[in-house]
């Protein structure tokens, strides 16, 4: 068994917050031994020799992370890796990296692989390397299947729920703080406004056995120029998580619904993300979930895994991260989710079709 923690470790002791990729990107390269096939926008794609007959999987992982709180450098400690991106997802790219070095030294895959190592994953969709490496590298689109390592607490995660980001917007007039009933207060037209709306309902759907949660949640409140001054504007933002069922427009058309029954003046879209399609019954992924007895999950966030859906490649989420210290101050992942997942993935790799 190689070191994972030790794998790991050194990944996270790499700042790379995103946009500041270069150093861990820089790292990759020193360590993986397999060839090259794409380089270019802090992207690194590596494939085993293709060989006629054999799908393609492609092994993926992210290589930013969110900003530091005070949890670098890193550490072990009592069985687990603890530090900033640990869990989301260096942890996940640390076992990439091993399976590279197995591979590299003879383990013979009956699958053909290919491991991606990308950036600004935790960024807006409008930020994300992906669909230019599509587009550069069309070979990739071949890939039968794509994991992605996010942290799934080594179970399968599948499919993903769609994020949209809206700000509604109120429209007042500033007036002086002793006179208000000169000008129109924006804050109390969204106030008045999101009592009509909020809390929205949830709705649950069933998806090939799955439960799927829609929620619209009220994340941001923003208004007012100073204690004396009646406010001529106020912005709510909206975070929407849709599932599989509903459609990019159709999870746009639902917040102006509520926009236009909150009375808002304007509706400003700050990214739209689409969800990806329960994916469980694909041959190679059958063979994931058997090979290592895995339970299976809907995915109730955004992944990657819809970028890959909507290139046309099927995609799951399978990490060795616990999704609960994903984004936390005490970020960590356990070993021994890193080395069931290096396991499980290389006796995939390597199981007879």
């Amino acid at each position: 068994m190689p070191d994972l923690a030790e794998t790991t470790l050194a990944l996270v002791d790499i700042p790379s917050e995103s946009r500041n990729e270069a150093a861990a990107v820089a790292w990759i390269e020193s360590v993986v031994p397999l060839p090259l096939v794409y380089s270019g926008d802090d992207v690194r794609y590596y494939e085993t020799s293709r060989r006629d007959g054999r799908p393609l999987v492609v092994l993926a992982g992210h290589l930013d992370t969110v900003p530091a709180q005070e949890n670098l450098p890193g550490r072990l400690e009592d069985g687990w890796v603890v530090g900033l991106g640990a869990t989301d997802m260096k942890g996940g790219c640390a076992v990439l990296v091993e399976l590279a070095r197995a591979l590299a030294g003879g383990v013979e895959p009956t699958v053909d692989v290919g491991l991606l190592f990308f950036p600004r994953e935790e960024l807006p969709s409008t930020e994300s390397s992906l669909p230019g490496f599509f587009a550069a590298c069309p070979s990739v689109l071949a890939a039968e299947l794509a994991v992605m390592l996010e942290p799934t607490d080594a179970t399968l995660h599948v499919g993903c729920v769609g994020n949209l980001n809206a700000e509604l917007v109120w429209h007042g007039r500033s007036a002086h703080s002793a006179r208000p009933w000169t000008g129109v207060n924006a804050i109390e037209k969204a106030v008045d406004g999101l009592g009509r709306i909020l809390p929205v309902p949830e709705r649950r759907v069933d998806l090939g056995g799955l439960e799927f949660v829609e929620v619209v949640t009220a994340t941001r409140l923003e208004g007012g120029i100073a204690a004396n001054v009646v406010p001529d504007r106020c912005v709510c933002l909206l975070n929407h998580r849709y599932p599989p069922d509903v459609t990019p427009d159709e999870a746009e058309a639902r917040i102006r619904e509520l926009a236009a029954a909150a009375g808002a003046d304007e509706v400003l879209l700050r990214g739209n993300s689409g969800a990806a399609p329960v994916v469980v019954d694909a041959p190679l992924v059958r063979r994931l979930i058997a090979v290592g007895g895995l339970d299976v999950l809907p995915k109730q966030a955004w992944t990657p895994v819809a970028e890959f859906a909507e290139a046309g490649i099927d995609a799951v989420n399978y990490g060795p991260g616990a999704t609960r210290y994903a984004h936390t101050r005490d970020e960590r992942v356990e070993i021994a989710a890193l080395e069931q997942v290096y396991e499980t993935l290389l006796a995939f790799l390597t199981a007879s079709v």
